[in-house]
């Protein structure tokens, strides 16, 4: 008799700025998913916001290269059941039951930036009390929160660079007095960010005070606070770490910009930045980078999966920690799964390893006590 395969709830696309990187990531993920071990449930999310079963990530692509939403085909409009005993998908509009062949196992969320990795979905997720692949609520919140994070950084003794935080209201109440103290206290060039977003979207470099208003405006168009961090004359370091209580971390690899620094057209673009793995820096230092980056894990809380991003000043050797990514991008050629790989680690066992990892902490989360 065939062993049963497990179930897998692939979820991609998503309401974010991130939302064309997710549907890339997606689309490797199921091409390299073991059909011998799993069926795999591809739940796209559009731009708007609906849930939808059984389109693909090519399907998604072609919609939005046509400006209208992935609902051709056999697709449904779903949601989770509020029922947790099941797990199961129910559709949104009137009619017969979904004929899903049981319930799902896990869910693997390929989502990344707001509304995905964040905590969002994974509060709805532990609300349903599905297996999920990647961090719990807390440390997907931390892990999206730029400020916040810094500050648990700078409380469990990690160097952080100079940095500054802002409300929108404050920067749009009493602009000059903003730029007026970030030139006082960081000095240009700075770094201007949205607090909650990834993949670069939103990020400016400014060089002078007028570029610094552009790039406040610009952030401050994707979310309501406002991180500005020194600029550092540096290398660019990633370290990757795997694991749930007992994390472990990848080698180090480094990405040489193809511009100024490594904004979205560098990612995703103009494919002209390099990856470097292993980086080319002593044993001493990417032994300091390995461990910086399982403490910062632990600091936040984090579970499953995590790409920890680093500053390598030139002339001091400092190593400064910048943010860490709760789910990097991950097609073959993102950094997260090249750093694994070439930690002996193949992408198609790493996603093997992350559906246990899911499996793992779910199971340790079902001894909690919920009632008295």
């Amino acid at each position: 008799m065939a062993k049963k395969k497990i179930r897998v709830g692939l979820v991609f696309g998503g309401r974010s700025g991130e939302h064309d990187v997710s549907l890339a990531s997606a689309k490797s993920v199921i091409e390299n998913l073991d059909r011998e071990k799993y069926e795999i449930v591809p739940i796209g999310i559009t731009p708007e916001g609906r849930w939808l079963l059984g389109t693909e990530p090519m399907q998604m692509i072609a919609a939005r290269q046509q400006e209208h939403e992935a609902e051709a085909g056999s697709t449904t409009a779903v949601t989770l059941t509020g029922d947790p005993s099941v797990r199961r998908l129910i559709p949104l509009q009137d009619g017969e039951p979904l004929n899903d062949n049981g319930a799902l196992d896990v869910i693997f969320p390929v989502l990344h930036g707001t509304y995905g990795e964040d905590g969002t979905l994974q509060g709805l997720l532990e609300m349903a009390n599905v297996p999920y692949v990647g961090c719990g609520v807390l440390g997907s919140a931390l892990g999206m929160d730029k400020e916040k994070m810094k500050m648990i950084f700078q409380s469990a003794g990690l160097p952080v660079g100079p940095y500054r935080a802002y409300r929108r209201n404050e920067w749009e109440r009493a602009p000059e007095q903003v730029l007026n103290t970030i030139e006082q206290q960081l000095g240009y060039p700075v770094f201007v960010k949205p607090a909650n977003l990834g993949s670069s979207v939103g990020i400016n470099k400014a060089h002078d005070r007028a570029e610094l208003a552009h790039a406040m405006n610009v952030a401050a168009e994707y979310d309501r606070k406002i991180v500005v961090e020194r600029g550092i004359d540096c290398r660019e370091l990633e370290c990757a770490v795997l694991g749930n209580d007992e994390p472990l971390a990848s080698v180090v690899g480094e990405i040489v910009a193809s511009s100024e620094f490594y904004d979205y057209a560098a990612k995703y673009i103009d494919n002209k930045s390099q990856i470097v793995i292993p980086a080319a820096i002593s044993q001493v230092t990417a032994e300091e980078v390995r461990r910086q980056a399982v403490q910062a894990f632990q600091a936040l809380d984090l579970s499953g999966l995590a790409r920890v991003d680093f500053f390598l000043e030139r002339g001091t050797g400092k190593v400064y920690i910048n943010e860490v990514n709760t789910l990097p991008g991950f097609t073959q050629i993102s950094m997260y799964p090249k750093l694994w790989e070439a930690s002996g680690l193949p992408y198609q066992e790493l996603l093997d390893r992350l559906i246990e990892l899911a499996s793992e902490r779910y199971e340790d989360k079902q001894r909690n006590r919920t009632t008295r």
